[in-house]
């Protein structure tokens, strides 16, 4: 992938007339097709719920269509280099266009687990709310606006404080709560370290020569304050240290559908826009701040307590929130890389990571309607819930990044990315970060591997309740059948991968 900088128009001699400008907005339209799919599907599905908002089928119907309309929108509008949309708030460009192709995938898995939820109230709003953090996922990839990024993970953040909820019991209103808190003040630290860079610059396109050139040149230790407070929205929405104090509960008393949705659409988005946001700060090498190592650092601490919480954890889905956190760190590998390898086995490890935890999810699922709820409650289960069971233990092996599943290749590549970067800088704190890397991925085996251990290993008396196979265990088994396959066949992955020019 090459890393080039756009000219931005604000650098340009000539200003653009009123015509010019609205001339440009009215074509930038033709570049965002797959948003007003999804706005329209959106409007759509209120529109219906005003008559009866309790026909699950129908609105899941909608939206998976409108995810996949979406899908199929952005493959026909290709991964070419970067266009700007709407006078440079947005840009369309092939590292934001696969990331979008991630987030409504996630989408339509969601719709794929929320199937089974007739009967339950206030679906209209349930899958309008599925849609607008799509929606915001988008908006948030094409963003190259300091306001456009605030906006944009503003409808993602609202919109899933608001289906943490959804369970509409006393643990979901507190765990909502405490989403909504913690993110309040990650947006307000975030929005005010974006006025600092503004006063710095005088421009909000971080993508623009004019906030390179400006940016360059300041001595201020302020803007190490300014550029750290600016990332802690982005470290909030991946559940990244320090800003991941609210996952376990979250993850906890959220509905799984739920869980499975925030805990990779959002994550994925807000790693593609902090992948920007860092090569812009980091100013390719020429700045005054080591940018890359302050990620290696956040990667670091990310990975380290997210694999050690996970030790102590005896609820599955609390497991999941740290493993969550963990799983960011690795993200954050492929991007303190700072060279195009790094970033485009960033990107095979998101869409492996979509597999993986989707996978674990709708298992977790499938078990909770088979009676199995906690760690211990997964006792003898392989003996009479076999085939579930072994799907659940390959996506836990995935996580865990052993082979023969498509989480050792993604390690493996991100891992190979980092070395090679250590030895073109010799920076230790490189080093630093794959040796903790491959400690974490050891550690890790302890928690990934629990679930199995009681259900094939451990004595004891199944408590799982005969029930039909379900919907969710064959949707668990095409999930685990990708995940295998992209570890025998990579290239299928990496082959759309290694077309994309990265434009910044």
């Amino acid at each position: 992938m090459q890393c080039l900088i756009r000219e931005n128009n604000l650098t340009r001699k000539t200003v653009l007339s009123l015509n010019e400008q609205l001339e440009g907005i009215r074509d930038s339209f033709t570049f965002i097709v797959p948003e007003l799919i999804l706005t329209s599907a959106l409007l759509l599905i209120l529109t219906a719920g005003l008559i009866d908002n309790t026909r699950n089928i129908l609105f899941n119907v909608i939206t998976l269509v409108a995810a996949i309309c979406s899908m199929i929108g952005v493959i026909l509008g290709g991964f070419e280099p970067s266009i700007d949309l709407f006078n440079a708030l947005l840009q369309r460009e092939g590292f934001g266009s696969f990331l979008i192709l991630l987030v409504d995938a996630s989408v339509a898995l969601t719709c794929l687990m929320s199937l089974s939820e007739s009967g339950k109230a206030h679906r209209s709003e349930y899958y309008a709310l599925v849609i607008s953090i799509g929606l915001g996922s988008h908006l948030l990839l094409m963003s190259s606006n300091l306001m456009m990024v605030f906006l944009s993970l503003e409808v993602i953040s609202i919109s899933s404080y608001i289906l943490a909820g959804y369970s509409f019991n006393k643990p979901g209103s507190e765990g909502s709560l405490k989403y909504f808190l913690f993110g309040s003040i990650a947006s307000a630290i975030m929005l005010y370290g974006f006025s600092l860079l503004y006063g710095f610059t005088g421009t909000l396109d971080f993508t623009s020569t004019l906030f390179f050139e400006k940016l360059v040149n300041v001595q201020s230790p302020l803007l190490l304050i300014a550029g750290f407070m600016g990332l802690c929205g982005f470290l909030f929405k991946t559940a990244a240290v320090p800003m991941h104090p609210w996952a376990p509960d979250v993850y906890e008393a959220a509905p799984l559908p739920v869980i499975a949705y925030v805990s990779t659409g959002p994550k994925v988005a807000a790693v593609g826009v902090l992948t920007k946001f860092l090569l812009s700060m980091h100013l390719f090498g020429q700045g005054q701040i080591d940018w890359q190592a302050l990620i290696a650092v956040v990667a670091i601490l990310t990975i380290t307590v997210g694999n050690l919480s996970a030790l102590w954890q005896n609820d599955p889905k609390r497991m999941m929130a740290y493993s969550s956190i963990a799983q960011s760190g690795f993200l954050f590998v492929g991007i303190a890389a700072f060279i195009p390898q790094g970033l485009q086995f960033m990107l095979f490890y998101a869409a492996v990571y979509l597999l993986m935890n989707f996978s674990v999810f709708v298992y977790l699922m499938y078990f909770e309607r088979q009676g199995v709820y906690g760690m211990t409650s997964h006792t003898g289960v392989g003996k009479t819930l076999i085939w579930a069971s072994a799907g659940l233990t390959i996506a836990l092996v995935a996580l865990a990044g052993l082979p023969p599943t498509a989480g050792f290749t993604a390690k493996l590549l991100i891992f190979s990315s980092l070395w090679e970067a250590y030895q073109a800088t010799d920076k230790v704190l490189l080093l630093w970060l794959l040796v903790f890397g491959l400690l974490n991925t050891v550690i890790s085996l302890f928690f990934y591997l629990r679930i199995p251990y009681y259900a094939f290993i451990r004595a004891g008396e199944s408590i799982a309740v005969r029930k039909k196979a379900g919907f969710e265990n064959l949707l668990g088994f095409i999930l685990v059948v990708l995940i295998v396959g992209l570890f025998f066949v990579p290239g299928l992955l990496m082959g759309l991968i290694n077309r994309i020019n990265f434009v910044l």
